[in-house]
């Protein structure tokens, strides 16, 4: 099979194919972030990323022309971009898109040049470029593009050694960074953009590439059907996983697979609570995923009382209407200055009003928001200047994204990278300075915060000479992992021992999800006694995965 050129409709059809290669790998390359912390999102955030784009694709048809196709890719992936492994893989598609809109047709010459803009637009659009990511992948294969595009005008020769190449220099980036060389891992990005590239050559091929089956219950299915992992800080023995099987099956359809120190669960029942108070019993749960059947006779019968959806969708609506309420009370004239920040946890939300935050948008760790996401918060702040706040060094570029496609507005980013430094921001704003002098302060005051932020690993890894075994406690600081320890006391006063030095005033603590208020009060006791010059406060953050998150000033 030979191929020459690509029209718009094949470009199109390989672009899905993209998506959908990237969506069936979405979990495992979640798997390859480094940080053994529950909230991996690499895989996430680009398939959310390739999936805005390849919906405003689909919506074309099939006739559409190449700089509609071109147009679609680009502006869909722009505004859907999450994370930083988002924007960068929309920047890839913005660069590449540059050059083929004014095609009607794709040879071997013009897909090179769309590589070699495809990957300066990435590069250009990251401040400090780190080699051993995805970056790294996207100059392999541009460079390998240039080397093929003298010696062969078949695409998909062409293609395949481009995928090839990639894929070999993918292999070699745990070489480039030491930190992918100690995790056992490659970069999560660059495996992601080569599953991007698989995909598309499975399509020009003549292949398909088939979403993942998702199974359908049927009406004499049971109620629920629930997955989760309990993790363990004991070896799991396989007599412990056939004895959680035993318990929990009773005829049902069940699966329980193990590791070293975890197990896997997914079963269909009628009753969630009585298996997940089983399973307690062996560990601790995380990743639960919980999905009804609604033409199951239970769950009709306990519509009333556990309609999860609509009471979801119930507190959404209320949050939003917090969350807009500044704006629609200055509907008539237009701030000078108005605050938009990114932040996750109710108690972390009421700081961020109390503080006259303008519009909150809710993400965080485990949902990075778009930047469409972002730009329709901007868009809906009544001001002439509008300061945006991240709160995570994840969202920090598809806030600037944002930033760029605000037409009508001044937007400044100031680049929080974490929840205590957005809120230290909005502390030592001055309404009546002028934005440049506010900026300059905040960004002054933001690199006196020192955060810290206690969870647990998911997996066993090294990082920084640190052994982690699932099931650990890690206190992550600023610069990487502080304290690990098995007992969640220690690892806490581990990390704030190593944060607190002799120009420490104050030390907030924010206790999350996982966290109650008394815990909290008790580590705050004991950290005054061991730092008797420092002033310790506690508030209830709400947070999820961390379940706390701690300032230092």
């Amino acid at each position: 099979m030979e191929m020459k050129t690509i029209n718009a409709r094949l470009l199109a059809k390989a672009f899905l194919g993209a998506s959908t290669n990237l969506d069936n790998h979405k979990e495992w390359i979640n798997e390859l972030n480094v940080f053994p912390v529950p909230d991996g999102d690499t895989g996430t955030n680009m398939t959310a990323t390739i999936a805005s784009a390849a919906h405003a694709v689909e919506e074309l048809g099939s006739e559409a022309a190449m700089k509609d196709i071109c147009k679609a890719i680009s502006s869909g992936s722009l505004r859907g971009a999450r994370g930083n492994s988002g924007v960068i893989l929309s920047q890839l598609f913005r660069g590449f898109c540059k050059i083929s809109r004014d095609y009607s047709e794709l040879n071997v010459q013009i897909l090179c040049e769309a590589m070699q803009r495809a990957c300066e637009t990435a590069y250009k659009a990251v401040m400090k470029p780190k080699e051993g990511t995805i970056l790294t992948v996207a100059r392999a294969a541009a460079d390998k593009a240039l080397e093929m595009a003298a010696q062969t005008d078949d695409v998909l020769v062409f293609s395949d050694a481009v995928i090839k190449e990639a894929e070999r220099v993918l292999a070699q980036t745990p070489d480039m960074l030491p930190v992918l060389k100690q995790a056992g891992v490659v970069d999560s990005g660059g495996q992601g953009l080569v599953e991007v590239l698989k995909g598309a050559f499975i399509v020009l091929s003549g292949g398909q590439v088939e979403a993942k089956a998702v199974e359908i219950q049927t009406e004499a299915a049971y109620a629920y059907r629930l997955r989760f992992k309990v993790v363990s800080a004991m070896l799991v023995t396989g007599d412990q996983v056939s004895d959680l099987r035993h318990k929990i099956m009773k005829g049902r359809e069940c699966q329980v697979t193990g590791n070293a120190n975890s197990i896997s669960v997914e079963i269909e029942c009628d009753d969630p609570g009585q298996v997940i108070s089983i399973a307690m019993d062996y560990g601790v749960l995380h990743q639960v995923h919980l999905h009804s059947n609604p033409n199951s006779k239970a769950v009709q019968a306990r519509e009333g009382k556990e309609a999860l959806t609509e009471q979801a969708s119930s507190e959404r609506a209320e949050e939003e209407k917090k969350e807009s309420s500044c704006s629609e009370s200055s509907a008539e004239s237009a701030k000078e200055i108005a605050f938009v920040a990114v932040s996750v946890g109710e108690g972390m939300n009421d700081v961020f009003r109390q503080l006259g935050c303008d519009h909150i948008i809710t993400g965080g760790q485990t949902m990075n928001p778009s930047t469409e996401d972002i730009l329709s918060a901007i868009e809906k702040t009544n001001a002439r200047n509008i300061i945006v706040l991240p709160n995570n060094k994840n969202i920090i570029m598809a806030a600037k994204q944002a930033a760029d496609l605000t037409e009508d507005k001044r937007v400044v980013v100031i680049p929080t990278k974490t929840v205590p430094q957005g809120i230290t921001a909005m502390i030592n704003f001055i309404p009546d300075q002028s934005l440049e002098d506010n900026q300059n302060r905040m960004m002054e005051e933001i690199a006196l915060v020192k955060t810290g932020q206690i969870t647990y690993a998911v997996r066993d890894t090294l990082i920084d000479n640190k052994q982690i075994h699932q099931g650990d406690f890690m206190g992550i600081g600023d610069d990487g992992i502080i304290s690990v320890d098995a007992d969640l006391n220690r690892a806490f006063h581990q990390m704030i021992d190593a944060m607190v030095d002799e120009e420490s005033s104050i030390i907030s603590i924010y206790f999350g999800q996982d966290a109650s208020e008394e815990d909290a009060n008790a580590l705050a006791e004991k950290t005054r006694q061991r730092h008797p010059q420092v002033e310790v406060e506690v508030q209830n953050g709400g947070q999820p995965v961390y379940c706390y998150v701690v300032s230092v000033e």
